[in-house]
């Protein structure tokens, strides 16, 4: 079940109020607070405690699983100073990607993929990243990220020079969910080319409805990678002093990497787009060879038809010796049975040197 954005009607402009799947788990924070000689990993953190980790001379990345409460989300809101329509959007599961700059704070709105090796289906989860002068904060849609290399690289990696400024962070996290995006694609193409396989072999029903299941995911990647496009594109050209220099390179890198995979989609979509046309294709050529094939059988049936009607007529030779007096042939039956067997395969040699089969 759903909360729809028909709840929102008539309310103000900002107001914080959850839509997407219904759900009643619990929100879970955790964080990492971390200066460049030392770290540490913070769990099952209340509101308060979250915000108590935020001191000038550490970085904190907080990660906040649930959308669903709007209280929390609120509470962020107003100790970070962040805009209640940048609130608004984190709460909106159906935000499309985007991004705000603030005063205080640089906004970032992107869809998170995720697959399977046994499933064809992708999932699509919202990833909301705030950052401001010394924080980094995610809010997701439920637990499980891409983001467990960045975790490491965090915990590993000494000294972190790069990551003592949160556009880098905020950086490094979007490069994860594109880079995911390349284990999506890559799963789908090779989905694609085993159905292209099948449907050249022999098309079926079932091959339409995957081709299908393949056409909606690609129509939810293209959705999710397109507007990250202009997301990346202001995060490189953004002003604000909260985004250094130093980041710029790795961002341009980061829009390059969005291209190829839009790239990729696109041409993913025309191969799919090409077996549905493959698909129509050989069902055509079945249907054509199916009625190939009976047209051949009925080519030789209707003179024996013919035959065998025209000796099915009540005929009466005592009346006239005009009136079929082949019925009174005593060897009748066999000289019918090989004019009808002489017609038949002379027939199917004339179809064979036709090439007709």
């Amino acid at each position: 079940m759903n909360n729809h954005i028909s709840k929102k009607l008539g309310m103000k402009p900002g107001a914080v109020v959850y839509v997407g799947k219904k759900r009643d788990d619990a929100v879970t924070i955790d964080a990492i607070s971390y200066t460049n000689d030392e770290e540490t990993i913070h769990t099952n953190l209340t509101v308060s405690d979250a915000l108590g980790l935020l001191s000038n001379d550490r970085i904190c990345w907080i990660n906040i699983n649930g959308i669903h409460n709007s209280e929390i989300i609120k509470q962020f809101g107003v100790a970070l100073e962040i805009h209640d329509l940048s609130l608004e959007d984190i709460a909106n599961s159906r935000q499309r990607p985007k991004l705000d700059e603030d005063k205080n704070s640089i906004f970032i709105v992107s869809k998170m993929l995720s697959g399977s090796e046994t499933s064809t289906k992708i999932k699509v989860e919202q990833v909301s990243i705030l950052f401001g002068k010394n924080w980094v904060l995610t809010f997701q849609e439920e637990d499980g990220d891409v983001f467990d290399y960045v975790r490491k690289r965090l915990i590993n990696t000494k000294p972190r020079i790069r990551f003592l400024n949160p556009d880098y962070l905020a950086y490094a996290l979007l490069d994860a969910i594109v880079d995911h995006y390349f284990i999506v694609l890559e799963k789908l193409g090779e989905d694609i080319e085993s159905l292209d396989e099948e449907v050249t072999e022999n098309p079926s029903p079932e091959q339409l409805n995957d081709i299908r299941v393949l056409k909606k995911q690609l129509v939810q990647l293209r959705k999710s990678v397109w507007p990250l496009r202009e997301v990346v594109s202001s995060f490189d050209r953004t002003e604000s002093d909260l985004v250094h220099k130093v980041t710029k390179p790795y961002i341009r890198d980061l829009y390059e990497h969005v291209i190829q995979v839009i790239d990729t989609v696109e041409t993913y979509r025309d191969l799919v787009a090409g077996l549905l046309d493959l698909y129509h294709t050989g069902i055509s050529n079945r249907m054509n060879e199916v009625m190939k094939t009976l047209t051949i059988f009925a080519s030789i049936f209707i003179p024996l038809g013919f035959l065998a009607g025209v000796y099915g007529m009540n005929f009466d030779t005592s009346v006239s010796p005009l009136n079929l007096p082949e019925l009174g042939f005593e060897y009748g039956y066999i000289m019918f049975w090989s004019l009808a067997v002489c017609i038949g395969g002379g027939l199917l040699l004339f179809f064979r040197k036709k090439n007709w089969f």
